[in-house]
């Protein structure tokens, strides 16, 4: 697997990063229809920030993101405009997300650079969570 080197005006950049989030108190309420239009979310702002999606897994009370980010944006960034996003129109959308939670998501989350595993390893463990 030949590695894609990105760039922007300044700097020429690999940086992927694994990204794993929660449910607030770990409730499996992602599955069904939730889990597609988080998804469909998840990818809208991904594009929109000028990132790269390399793989994607929701479980019923957590998500795994496997992402490129330009070092100038920064991940953080990334991951705070995905929660805040899916977290309010989810939560416009489905009902049953505002009854049983104060909150989507947890304050925190996960992040891990890929460079030490080659990224197509990283890519089939976000992918095999389902059949976990």
């Amino acid at each position: 697997m030949s590695v894609t080197l990105r760039s922007n005006s300044n700097v020429v950049f690999q940086c992927a990063f694994h990204v794993v989030w929660c449910s607030k108190y770990r409730r499996g309420v992602l599955d069904g229809q939730i889990e597609k239009r988080l998804k469909q979310l998840i990818r809208e702002v991904v594009e929109e920030k000028g990132a790269w999606l390399a793989a994607l897994e929701v479980m019923p009370d957590h998500v795994h993101l496997l992402v490129e980010v330009d070092p100038q944006y920064g991940v953080h960034k990334l991951v705070k405009a995905i929660k805040a996003r899916t977290s309010r129109v989810l939560r416009e959308e489905f009902a049953s997300l505002r009854s049983r939670l104060p909150t989507l998501w947890t304050n925190s989350y996960f992040v891990a650079t890929t460079g030490g595993d080659p990224l197509a390893a990283v890519q089939r463990y976000v992918e095999q969570q389902k059949g976990r």
